[in-house]
């Protein structure tokens, strides 16, 4: 490759020896082509022409062109630079602001190289602009592939300017330096996931090549050259180069960005062909993996108030429109808090698994009233009946849009405790709000967050960290409608009984292990969560079931260990009628010889639903 000074765009004559540098040009470059690159000044590149050059291991000195937009070489031997007007490059795809940094730069006096669309954007505005052609002396080509991959580009972007060896081999090949860089990539995260999808070879070509090696250039060069990559550093970049330009900080700030813009980038690149490329289901997890996180907000505190914390949204690929908490728009209320996240994501997570109209509400993750019914006002009443206490300061969740009346029943809705006071809540969270829901909601508190969330999609790739590690599975996506419920007791549980057993398994696979549900008639009435043995969790179940328990449905999220004076027994001897568990115990024997004692119906699914 060989570099060439270039003229101003906006000249056409012929440089004379009083106003012209000297550059020496490797001879091999100009044996690439049949005419040793003879390029006349009239061309489109505005390059100066170059003679034949004999077969020796460099030509003769070359005219570059006026030192107005290039390179002169310093008087003092003792010092060697490379002496040129200030100058930025320009190449976005994301043409946003782009008229105010072009007018910006110019009025701070930087010449401005730009490429292809960006350069004819910039035309259009008024703004001078020498094209990259003028200084590579090569047409865009390849169908755009190669545009500034060339030293010329590269070594104005690497070259450090405190490196005496580094000027002399700009001076020495007539290449010119840049300020300022400023690119952002081929839109590949927007064009591969579009509705529809994208043909392999077009998501192939809008890999974009010379833009991440641009931003990588200039940011490890960010001591001399300021890179960005984001519209919205454009005001602070022109107010930076108006001051005195030497906050190193700033400059690391944005040399930051730009690595972190390009990774991001090579991320989406690399989910995208794995996808392509993958076949089983054990290539669900590639080898390696990188997850682009941004950032949404910092959190007053973590889950306690010593913490320190902030929310991030998963930019993977396969998160794009697939529903879920990180997504939802806050209508009201304050900031959300750390356990908020936690908490709304469990309320959303479980509403969203019932078809018919539900209310779930849930305290610390775990669901404390869940019901369905055909009049959501009602199952919104009996959510909260399942425990009063516990609902108060939870969040609840609804599937089906708050409306007027709805928001009138939350807002107004006492405790059953005592039949007084107003219950309070953390958070609402529904697929969508009437106006006059939204306004009637936002009447009863300053503080009461209001979600409006999408569903999550199922088959969700599921991540969680341990120390100095990450566990990935699958979501566990399964319903009632998904399993067969299996008769293996005497006693086969009638119609009804058999709605609530799927119910009460429903709920139970969004309860902390061990976790024991007992429901009916489409009703939560009680659960036990998180205890070290199971038959505790029945024991809190139980309790807060108290005499509704007669006739009610019992899930269990893992089988029974022991059936005998143990938790099979008791819920026999409470009065449920059916008992719903994975099987799988060595003593299953023991569970069905039990049930047909107490005339139960046992149901085994297998399928475990640990919640950890």
């Amino acid at each position: 490759m060989f570099g060439l000074a270039v003229s101003p765009p906006t000249s056409t004559s012929t440089p004379t020896s009083a106003d012209t540098a000297l550059a020496r040009v490797p001879c091999a470059a100009l044996l690439r082509t049949k005419a040793a690159f003879s390029c006349s000044l009239s061309s489109s590149f505005g390059c100066v022409r170059l003679h034949s050059c004999p077969l020796s291991l460099s030509c003769g000195p070359i005219r570059a062109m006026s030192e107005i937009d290039t390179l002169s070489v310093p008087n003092s031997a003792s010092q060697s630079s490379v002496s040129v007007n200030k100058q930025a490059l320009i190449s976005l795809s994301d043409k946003k602001d782009l008229t105010f940094l072009g007018s910006g730069l110019q009025k701070l006096g930087y010449t401005i190289v730009s490429t292809g669309g960006t350069a004819s954007a910039l035309e259009s505005s008024g703004l001078s602009v020498t094209k990259v052609e003028q200084l590579t002396c090569f047409p865009e080509m390849l169908d755009g592939r190669v545009k500034t991959l060339h030293p010329n580009i590269h070594g104005g972007i690497l070259a450090r300017r405190d490196q005496k060896h580094h000027m002399e081999a700009l001076n020495k090949h007539g290449i010119g330096m840049f300020d300022v860089v400023v690119v952002n990539l081929y839109p590949f995260y927007d064009k591969v996931t579009s509705t529809g999808g994208i043909e392999f070879d077009d998501g192939i070509e809008n890999i974009d090549i010379g833009g991440p090696a641009m931003i990588r250039a200039a940011a490890k060069n960010h001591k001399d050259v300021l890179v960005v990559v984001d519209p919205q550093d454009y005001p602070q970049l022109l107010e930076f180069l108006g001051g005195d330009g030497n906050d190193q900080h700033f400059r690391r700030q944005l040399a930051w960005k730009a690595f972190q813009h390009v990774a991001s980038y090579d991320s989406a690149v690399s989910e995208w062909l794995w996808k392509q490329t993958a076949g089983g289901s054990s290539d669900k997890f590639p080898p390696s993996l990188t997850v682009p996180l941004e950032r949404k907000s910092i959190l007053r505190y973590g889950e306690n108030p010593h913490q320190h914390a902030a929310f991030y949204v998963d930019k993977r690929l396969a998160e794009v429109n697939t529903g879920g908490i990180a997504t939802a728009i806050q209508h009201h209320g304050k900031s959300m808090s750390y356990n908020n996240y936690l908490d709304a994501d469990a309320a959303w997570n479980c509403v969203s698994e019932f078809r018919n109209p539900t209310c779930v509400i849930v305290k610390h993750t775990n669901p404390c009233g869940v019901a369905s019914r055909d009049n959501i006002l009602e199952a919104y009443r009996l959510a909260v009946k399942a425990d009063p206490v516990s609902a108060f300061g939870g969040i609840v969740a609804f599937n089906v849009e708050v409306d007027e009346a709805l928001a009138k029943e939350i807002r107004e809705f006492r405790s059953p405790t005592d039949g007084e006071t107003r219950m309070f809540y953390e958070i609402v969270v529904a697929p969508k709000y009437s106006e006059k829901g939204l306004e009637i909601l936002r009447g009863k508190s300053k503080t009461l967050r209001i979600l409006e969330a999408s569903k999550n999609e199922k088959g969700k790739f599921s991540l969680r960290q341990v120390g100095g590690g990450w566990l990935a599975q699958d979501s566990d996506d399964l319903t009632p409608q998904d399993i067969q419920f299996k008769v293996v007791s005497e006693k086969a549980p009638q119609e009804s009984e058999l709605r609530d057993a799927e119910f009460a398994w429903l709920c139970v696979k969004h309860v902390k292990s061990n976790a024991i549900v007992i429901a009916k008639n489409n009703c939560m009435l009680g659960m036990g969560s998180g205890q070290p043995n199971r038959l505790e969790s029945l024991r809190i179940a139980l309790k807060k079931a108290g005499d509704e328990v007669k006739g009610a449905a019992l899930a269990s999220d893992a089988f029974f260990p022991f059936a005998w004076k143990d938790a099979v027994e008791e819920a026999c001897e409470s009065g449920v009628s059916v008992i719903a568990e994975p099987g799988g115990s060595i003593r299953d024997g023991d569970a069905i010889d039990c049930c047909k004692k107490y005339g139960v119906s046992l149901l085994f699914t297998n399928v475990r639903h640990f919640r950890h």
